[in-house]
């Protein structure tokens, strides 16, 4: 079996019109609710990105206005695809290694909080998703991430954090997303199992995030077709609330690799039009992941350990997180 590069399956991927002429599989008819918690307690630390809590919803594909087509077709996503609606609001929260200081910690991560909110297209063929999204949000003091935090640390009895007086200032943010994952371009099926690679590559534009992202997740399991792969917030490409089980019980195992290009990240470089504390941040950095999911009729548990290379020059130690992600369809 000859070997292929990550880079080179993308470029065929997008330069071959042949993959992509799959059947549009059956119009699903129910809306898809997703939570999900990311904290870095699943990794024993409390710095850095510390936490994030995302809802989204996305809609049925049955009965989509006339005037949705329409938009499809002005827009950089598969036209034949099945089309939803995706709505969505979180928030995200970075702090320091040590929340005990009240004076800004140099060379550390600053304090920030982002809440925002979302609305997007997707698109499912069966063999690609496409999935649209603008945010638009607010950092600083009213993304009120520091009395969320402090009420959190209150009642799991953590240290309070002492330092947000030097968090980021007011600013509002806007994120154009757009992101492709292309599912079971390799497809095995050993000792009753079956085996797909998953490549996706994705852009953020933006005053908050302006970056790029490549990568592929390979999957063992069953029931596969149910989606690709589950959701996440950082530093994944929202792209994957959807799924469609079409067994009883389904469950895989699955591992994703991911290079990211760095132009633009506000909880780093700081305010856009005014003094904040900031850090030097690394222009690439690298993602792992690891994690399981389960199906079980119209229900999605999954959970995901994300390992990342330092997203800053002085930061001490590589970002450890984990994900809990409960989907449900209705």
């Amino acid at each position: 079996m000859k070997c292929i590069t990550l880079p080179a399956m993308i470029f065929l991927m997008m330069s071959s019109p042949s993959l992509a002429e799959e059947n549009v599989r059956k119009v699903d008819d129910k809306g898809i609710f997703n939570v999900v918690i990311e904290n870095d307690i699943f990794a024993g630390s409390d710095s850095d990105y510390t936490n994030g809590v995302r809802f989204a919803w996305l809609s049925s594909e049955e009965n989509m206005p006339s005037w949705i087509q329409s938009v499809a077709g002005v827009l950089p996503i598969a036209g034949d695809g099945n089309k939803r609606i995706s709505v969505a609001a979180g928030q995200s929260m970075f702090a320091p290694e040590d929340l005990s200081r009240q004076d800004l910690v140099a060379g550390d991560q600053p304090y920030a909080g982002w809440l925002y909110g979302s609305v997007g297209m997707v698109s499912d063929t069966g063999k690609t998703l496409d999935n649209m999204v603008l945010t638009l949000g607010m950092v600083g003091p009213a993304s009120l991430a520091e009395p969320t935090q402090k009420f959190v640390h209150k009642v799991i009895d953590s240290p309070e954090p002492s330092g947000w007086d030097h968090q980021l200032k007011n600013e509002p943010g806007i994120i154009l997303t757009y992101e492709r994952k292309w599912r079971s371009i390799y497809e095995i099926s050993p000792l009753g199992l079956s085996a797909d690679i998953t490549p996706h590559a994705g852009i953020n534009l933006g005053n908050i995030n302006t970056d790029a992202t490549v990568g592929a997740t390979f999957r063992l399991g069953y029931d596969l077709p149910a989606d690709y792969g589950p959701p996440r917030i950082r530093p994944s490409l929202p792209g994957s609330d959807f799924f469609v089980p079409t067994e009883e019980l389904g469950g895989y195992l699955f591992t994703t690799i991911a290079e990211r290009a760095v132009a633009r990240n506000i909880f780093l470089d700081g305010n856009t039009f005014t003094d904040s504390p900031s850090v030097d941040k690394k222009y690439f950095v690298t993602s792992l992941q690891v994690g399981a999911a389960v199906t079980y009729g119209e229900t999605r548990l999954s959970y995901t350990q994300v390992f990342m290379t330092k997203e800053y020059d002085t930061q001490k130690n590589p970002s450890l997180f984990g994900a809990l992600t409960l989907s449900h369809r209705f």
